[in-house]
């Protein structure tokens, strides 16, 4: 088991997926200053209760272990950072540090193999092109892999406005083919197919 410093968010971010941050409180500045000094990423955790400011958030057991990639400082003089996932983790209990820092006990979990996208799936696999060059950056830098099915259906999770709660449902199903089934029947419900 590893200790991991948590940011507890309104999103969800698989592993091989971008996510834009402005930093602003002091935690989440001295949890970066902390991670790039000493090599080390942190993980985003979906909000179950609370707010992502103030108090420290109660997190959802289902992560993803994040490196930061680019940073900047924004036009309003935030801080700006990429944060790219790398690993899903499993979130064993976690306690609170004295500046509201939430810090997890982690298992990083072994993802299963990517197999290739069935052809069912092909309207999903168009539709993200789609998506991804409407969007641009971050997603456009990413390695794309749209003959693969975990890599299609992540990404829709991640760039589809679906509520939360599903798109951490489909971060927690661990077989690519079975989240793409559950992401089809939600983007069906949502009629994005």
């Amino acid at each position: 088991m590893h200790e991991l410093p948590l940011f507890p968010l309104n999103s969800v971010i698989f592993p091989g997926g971008a996510l834009p941050l402005r930093l602003f409180e002091p935690r989440y500045l001295d949890m970066v200053k902390d991670c790039m000094r000493n090599e080390h990423g942190f993980g985003i955790a979906l909000i179950k209760n609370g707010q992502e400011t103030d108090q420290a958030a109660d997190v959802y057991k289902t992560g993803t272990e994040c490196r930061i990639g680019d940073w900047e400082t924004l036009p309003d003089g935030l801080l700006g950072i990429t944060a790219y996932g790398e690993t899903k983790i499993y979130i064993e209990n976690t306690h609170i540090q004295t500046n509201q820092l939430l810090i997890g006990h982690i298992q990083r979990l072994e993802a299963d193999p990517d197999p290739d996208l069935p052809e069912e799936f092909e309207a999903m696999r168009i539709l993200l092109q789609k998506i991804i060059t409407k969007v641009g950056k971050p997603y456009t830098t990413l390695p794309a892999a749209y003959d693969h099915a975990g890599w299609v259906g992540a990404r829709l999770t991640e760039l589809l406005p679906l509520q939360s709660a599903t798109k951490q449902r489909l971060l927690e199903i661990d077989d690519h083919i079975v989240r793409l089934y559950h992401l089809k029947e939600a983007m069906q419900e949502s009629k994005f197919l």
